[in-house]
């Protein structure tokens, strides 16, 4: 039995099936039209492999319980799927309910995990398969692997060597999985962590943190993620690429720490200054709105001939 959804989710399904796991039946979700859709639909991927899905709004009503417990899975399987499900649910597969979890327990147990990863600067992440608790991402676990997150990647492109993760872990742990041999190691929660959603609201900017702070923000939340925001030079200002800046000579990163940054630029390249540094802005947004960037490249140009020149 597979609960599943993401690319995670795709990526898992098919490294079961590429190991002659019979997969009864998929339980995934409708894509929510508020949300953009970047990522590939489990339900496809199932439709094509014959596989009956089905989408409940709740996975631990009575009904769909009693359609689990008579399909009697000797496993349930739960790769980025996004509810919880309850002990009931848990408790029904003969062999164990196991989790693909995109980060490297105890780690960032929770929501969202690579982006939390990104914005607190890890170096490092990976996926977990670990069996299934009522608690959230607490069981023992059963394989691991890393990938690296180096200084300017982006969430999604962190995401992305995830999935590759979670697949290379579950298609090396599947054969012992299946088998009964397969080690389940316990978790040291108190050397872990747990965090939970994050929202557009999250993406606004403090540059009172710092500019490695905020460089690590525009990554964590760069699209297809809603992108991180702020104002500066009185204007609108959203951030989508950075890279973090070593200007010295520059005043204004001796001030006290200010709410917004000064804008500068040089060499045809824009710069956010704040009172510990500065971050080069790669692709941005500046203007009255924000969600009309070209109106905007028509009005003011394509470089930001609204900023004041910093002098060489």
């Amino acid at each position: 039995m597979v609960f599943a959804y993401h690319d995670v989710g795709v990526r898992c399904l098919r490294t079961l099936l590429a190991h002659g796991v019979d997969v009864a039946l998929v339980f995934t979700h409708l894509n929510s039209p508020t949300e953009t859709i970047w990522f590939d639909s489990v339900a496809r991927h199932a439709r094509w492999h014959g596989i009956k899905t089905l989408t409940p709004e709740n996975p631990n009503v009575s009904e769909v319980i009693d359609l689990v417990r008579m399909a009697q899975p000797e496993f349930l399987f739960s790769f980025y799927y996004r509810s919880m499900l309850s002990p009931e649910m848990l408790a029904i597969p003969r062999r164990g309910a196991y989790n693909m979890h995109g980060s490297l327990l105890p780690k960032y147990r929770g929501r969202v995990p690579v982006n939390w990863a990104v914005l607190h600067g890890e170096l490092e992440t990976g996926a977990t398969l670990h069996a299934m608790t009522a608690k959230p991402d607490a069981g023992d676990i059963v394989d691991a692997e890393a990938v690296p997150i180096l200084p300017d990647d982006t969430a999604v492109e962190v995401f992305r060597k995830v999935c590759v993760a979670a697949e290379v872990a579950l298609n090396r742990c599947l054969p012992a999985l299946l088998a009964g041999t397969a080690p389940h190691i316990a978790q040291d929660l108190r050397s872990g962590s747990y965090f939970g959603g994050r929202t557009a609201r999250d993406g606004a900017i403090d540059w009172r943190r710092g500019a490695v702070a905020a460089h690590n923000l525009i990554r964590a939340v760069a699209p297809p993620y809603p992108g991180a925001y702020s104002e500066a030079e009185g204007l609108s200002l959203r951030i989508l690429r950075s890279l973090p800046a070593g200007l010295p000579g520059l005043s204004e990163a001796d001030e006290t720490p200010a709410a917004a940054p000064v804008l500068r630029w040089r060499n045809e390249n824009v710069y956010a200054l704040c009172h510990d540094g500065a971050v080069r802005l790669l692709e941005f947004e500046l203007g009255p709105d924000i969600g009309n960037a070209a109106a905007f490249h028509q009005r003011f140009g394509e470089r930001a001939v609204l900023l004041k020149p910093m002098m060489e």
